[in-house]
C-alpha cells in the first residue's frame, strides 16, 4: 500500500505542472517550444545514437558467448554453460529491444508525433458510362 501512495504521488508531482500549464491555455501550438525542441533532440539522439549503441553492445556479448562457449569452453562444461546462457541474454535482450522500439514506434505514428502527415486515400467504385 505504502508503494502505491509513493507512486501516485510521484506521478502527481511529474504531472502538476504540465497539467497547470494546459489549465493556462499556453498548449496550443502543438510544436512544444524549446521543451519540444528539446524532447525532438532527447529522440533524434536516442534513435540514432543510444538504440544502436545498446543493439552493437548485445551483439558483443552474444559474439563473447559464442566465443566462450565455442573455443574457451571446449571440454570445461562450466565455460561452455556461461558462454550458452551469455548468448541466450544477448538474444533475449534483441528481441525486446526490437519488440518495444517496434511498440514505441507503432504508438508514436498511430497517435500522429512523427511529424508525418498521413493523407488517407477513401477507395471508390467506378462509375459506368453508357456506350453510345
Amino acid at each position: 500500500m505504502r508503494s502505491l501512495k509513493l507512486f501516485i504521488g510521484s506521478a502527481s508531482l511529474f504531472l502538476l505542472p504540465v497539467a497547470m500549464v494546459a489549465a493556462q491555455g499556453l498548449v496550443t501550438t502543438g510544436s512544444g517550444g524549446p521543451f519540444g525542441t528539446l524532447l525532438a533532440n532527447i529522440l533524434e539522439f536516442t534513435n540514432k545514437v543510444l538504440i544502436p549503441f545498446i543493439i552493437g553492445i548485445g551483439f558483443l556479448v552474444f559474439v563473447w558467448g559464442m566465443f566462450q562457449y565455442f573455443i574457451l569452453g571446449g571440454a570445461n562444461d562450466d565455460s561452455k554453460e556461461k558462454g550458452k546462457s551469455l548468448m541466450i541474454y544477448a538474444t533475449l535482450g534483441f528481441v525486446l529491444i526490437f519488440v518495444f522500439w517496434g511498440i514505441v514506434t507503432f504508438l508514436v505514428d498511430t497517435i500522429g508525433l512523427s511529424g508525418k502527415s498521413t493523407q488517407v486515400t477513401i477507395p471508390t467504385t467506378p462509375t459506368l458510362t453508357p456506350a453510345p
